[in-house]
């Protein structure tokens, strides 16, 4: 069984015990569960079930395992002859959850 989800302004598919980094989300401090109710395909293997543009009573929820940093992306600015050289890192947080249940 797996879904795709909407989360912001990406979508993601799903499936129960996969892991998934999102986004990172404000949270709060004992928040531990996350229930995405924006879903826009279900398929349990026989039927397919497919939302305009969500799908009535389906949602995915997932258990947080917390907060990583994505790889680093370096950023090099360079003007050729003008004595002129920038350089700049960047590392994107992500929000890392395991999902446990597709309803729907």
């Amino acid at each position: 069984m797996y879904a795709i989800i909407e989360d912001g302004a990406h979508q993601y598919r799903v499936e129960e015990g996969a892991r998934l980094d999102v986004q990172l989300h404000e949270l709060a401090d004992d928040q531990s569960q996350i229930e995405f109710d924006k879903v826009l395909l279900v398929n349990d293997g026989n039927d397919t079930r497919i939302g305009r543009p969500y799908v009535d009573g389906a949602k995915v929820s997932a258990t947080v395992e917390g907060e990583i940093k994505g790889d680093k992306i370096t950023v090099i600015k360079f003007r050729r002859r003008k004595n002129y050289r920038r350089k700049q890192g960047h590392r994107q947080r992500y929000l890392r959850l395991r999902i446990d249940k597709i309803e729907g």
